[in-house]
């Protein structure tokens, strides 16, 4: 019986697709390729090859060490997270179609990569690593069309800051002063700006909007909204191209959810809706589209469709019922769905920070950002309990997990609240909060037997003890916080 790995290098089609990445080797001069896949904390990792050995790495892949996945970092008593030295090694198979010239460097391809067990384990040999977050949404979501006839489009807001360095080569101030929508601002940050979009269209991004937020050096720019793994795939890009222009301006690209307090943090709200089957478009970025630096699915978006969030009432304001009852399920799960989209220590400074729009309120409403979870148009809600450290990969698919419990158990919501959500507590209702700390959040996750479907396999036990530790590292620092506060104390 062929193992996963094997009808995934056999899929009909590939063989010609494979071919096609040559003839884009030797037409762009590709003189080495990154094979690159996603961490559990979404941190790019892989390897390097020169082009001459395409063809083989094809069919056979490349082999790397399991821990890899969760980024080969120790525990606080010095043991490998996730897995030991004597773990085997992943197979990794790069996707043809996900080939891309690297527009600053010419000579670089890149493509992203299916991780699978290693063909010698006793256990499943050849099987679906589990540990790859990309491969498990692309299989949660396919699971998910085939139950419920409908697939997850979603949008992402990534806000990041641009930073100084100080004299001492350490990122400090922000680039630009904390005015929001201010185009002098934005203006200020023109030169870097304008290189993320021209590379991020020529890699497929169909950038669509920007503007400057209310942090120093705090900028969003907007890309178009697409079936959820090629978003997660271009928000990954995003982030790429971001480190790479940062470094050719002698600035810093931080991700970083919470630098400074008292102005707003860095959030990735998620636009979600759940449609019928589309077709995947041609969308021009900006290139010619008989001379792509990259395979043609790069630059497809899904079109067409019904969109069952939209209302199927008078009211312009209420989704329809599959949008109340995917509303229902992320509501009812929002307590552990916290630990994914706020996955850092720092991100809980952006919850604690109240005065800055924080989404802290288990609760939700038509335009209302007061609630962590918002009717931000008719036909889609936004999910604005995550930020900028979010990996997107395991976002879309606990999403997913709560999305499936609500239609499968017809959960209500409950009526939207359209006050203050401050003003509706003072008046009496009663609204759970979001989990406040790491900690906190990964107590609610592991008691949601729910969400943890979104974390299959491995999945959660890698994530589980990668956040557990990070945790407790910090509750095991002294900061400099706690020496003003208590160094002159007398009890």
């Amino acid at each position: 019986m062929a193992t996963d790995l094997e009808r995934f290098v056999e899929a009909p089609g590939r063989e010609e697709k494979v071919r096609e990445v040559r003839e884009l080797i030797d037409r762009l001069g590709i003189e080495y390729l990154y094979l690159q896949f996603v961490s559990v904390t979404g941190k790019i990792m892989g390897k390097g090859i020169p082009a001459d050995h395409w063809e083989s790495v094809a069919e056979k892949g490349f082999q790397l060490v399991y821990g890899a996945t969760v980024n080969l970092f120790t525990n606080r008593a010095g043991d490998y997270l996730g897995y030991g030295p004597e773990a085997a090694e992943l197979v990794g198979i790069p996707e043809p179609e996900t080939f891309m010239q690297l527009p600053w460097a010419p000579t670089i391809g890149r493509l992203y990569c299916t991780l699978f067990r290693n063909r010698e384990e006793r256990e499943n040999p050849g099987g679906y690593l589990t540990a790859d977050c990309r491969g498990n949404l692309r299989r949660l979501h396919e699971e998910f069309r085939a139950k419920h006839g409908l697939e997850l489009r979603m949008g992402t807001e990534p806000e990041m800051m641009w930073l100084k360095f100080d004299e001492d080569g350490k990122p400090r101030d922000g680039y630009s002063k904390p005015y929001c929508y201010h185009i002098d601002q934005f203006e200020s940050l023109r030169p870097v700006s304008m290189q993320v979009i021209r590379y991020a269209r020529k890699m497929g991004l169909d950038m669509i909007q920007g503007d400057h937020e209310d942090a120093p050096g705090q900028l969003e720019l907007n890309f178009s909204f697409d079936e959820v793994l090629r978003n997660a795939d271009r928000l990954t890009t995003y982030r790429q191209i971001c480190a790479q222009v940062a470094r050719e301006n002698g600035i810093f690209a931080c991700f970083m959810s919470k630098p400074f307090m008292g102005v707003s943090a860095s959030g990735c709200h998620h636009n979600l809706s759940l449609w019928t089957p589309g077709e995947d478009v041609f969308k021009r970025t900006g290139n010619d589209p008989d001379n792509l630096p990259g395979m043609r699915e790069n630059y497809m978006y899904v079109t067409g469709g019904e969109n069952t969030f939209m209302p199927d009432t008078d009211d312009p304001q209420l989704p329809g019922k599959i949008g109340l009852k995917s509303i229902g399920g992320i509501v009812k799960h929002l307590g552990a769905l916290t630990a994914i989209g706020c996955s850092t220590v720092n991100s809980y400074r952006r919850l604690w920070d109240t005065g800055f729009w924080a989404p802290v309120f288990a609760d939700w409403g038509f335009q209302n950002r007061t609630t962590g979870l918002r009717v931000s148009a008719p036909g889609r809600f936004e999910y604005r309990s995550v930020d900028s450290m979010v990996n997107p990969y395991l976002m879309g698919a606990v999403l997913l997990a709560a999305m499936d419990d609500g239609l499968e158990n017809d959960l209500d919501p409950g009526e939207p609240e359209e006050r203050n959500i401050y003003e509706a507590m003072e008046a009496g209702k009663e609204v759970k909060k979001l989990p406040m700390s790491l900690g906190e959040a990964l107590d609610h996750l592991a008691s949601d037997t729910v969400i943890q479907r979104g974390l299959p396999g491995e999945m959660y036990r890698l994530y589980d003890e990668y956040k557990r530790d990070e945790y407790a590292r910090f509750m095991s620092t002294v900061t400099e916080w706690d020496n003003k506060m208590y160094m002159d104390c007398l009890p």
